[in-house]
């Protein structure tokens, strides 16, 4: 026996848990996820998400509304009959019409461990935390922002120099596993459900651009984590004066260093930077426009005096 499923999700994150269910025998009846948004070196292209092109690899329907206002919507989504809902961050909040609109309601893949970390951004918020652990969580859903029924839990530990793309990555594949035995779980009518504790709760919010520039002011570990949890996308910057402009230079990776001085201070040749406690010395470096180059190739191209302010 396999489960009719509905697979709702959009970024490269999502395809490996639609991989793993079509894997796994289960009929992928529909794919729900965001409509081609514009891209290409111009923006003048339409690019579909990966999920949409992963599904249309699979032969699977792709549908791509806006939102599901549009009772028809909500119809044509009641009429693929499933058993099922998957949902791996798609981006958009369903209505209880979308929740309720299978035999067995919506399940979703979510990147924390849950009720710490609930909302758009918790890869990226853990690390910025200095938290040590977090975790990939199967949970029913219901009208709340993450705040269902936990399912099946699977906590993943977080390294010292681990960033954001890293964990990213281990996490997608970790989800799609999880996910992968949920809904074995649910098919066999095995698939537990235990609510959320009330305490605890916090909410990771969608990262702005007023927050990716580096506070040298902070703690070394605080820049550290702040750095790492940017990395690579959108990036934590500091400016600095190059042939005589100010310019952005993004910091990818990081090291702490045992020295102390003026916040925001170079204190020697090879980059270290003072922080408000400690230093920190960039790894992984990127001029606006260029490439990702380790601290010495960077050097050797932009050098920089010990004494220079950053900031």
């Amino acid at each position: 026996m396999s489960l009719r499923i509905i697979f709702m999700g959009t970024p490269e994150f999502s395809v490996p848990t639609l991989a793993a269910l079509a894997g796994a025998g289960h009929e992928i009846v529909a794919v729900y996820t965001q409509p081609p948004r514009p891209g290409g070196r111009r923006g003048l292209d339409l690019q579909k998400s990966p999920v949409h092109q992963a599904a249309e690899l699979l032969g699977a329907p792709v549908l791509t509304p806006v939102n599901f206002k549009d009772e028809a919507d909500r119809q044509t989504f009641r009429a693929f009959n499933a058993d099922v809902a998957v949902v791996v961050a798609y981006g958009l909040l369903l209505p209880e019409a979308i929740l309720t609109g299978t035999r067995l309601g919506c399940y979703n893949g979510h990147a924390s461990l849950l009720p710490r970390w609930r909302g758009a951004a918790p890869i990226q918020r853990a690390i910025m935390a200095g938290d040590r652990e977090t975790g990939m969580m199967v949970m029913k859903m219901d009208k709340g922002l993450d705040t269902g029924p936990v399912a099946l839990t699977k906590a993943v530990q977080i390294g010292e120099t681990m960033t954001a793309g890293e964990l990213h990555d281990r996490l997608m594949q970790v989800g799609a596993t999880l996910m992968k035995e949920a809904i074995g779980k649910l098919e066999a009518d095995d698939l537990p459900l235990t609510e959320q504790a009330g305490e605890g709760v916090v909410y990771a919010a969608k990262i702005s651009k007023a927050e990716t520039r580096i506070d040298f002011a902070r703690t070394a570990r605080e820049v550290h984590d702040h750095i790492r949890g940017l990395s690579p996308f959108p990036g934590a910057w500091f400016e600095l004066d190059i042939a005589g402009k100010p310019e952005r230079v993004k910091v990818l990776n990081s090291e702490r260093v045992t020295a102390e001085g003026t916040a925001g201070t170079v204190l020697d040749d090879n980059l270290t930077i003072a922080c408000g406690e400690g230093a920190v010395r960039p790894t992984r470096l990127q001029r606006a426009g260029g490439k990702a180059l380790a601290v010495g190739d960077f050097l050797r191209g932009t050098p920089v005096a010990a004494g220079t302010r950053v900031g």
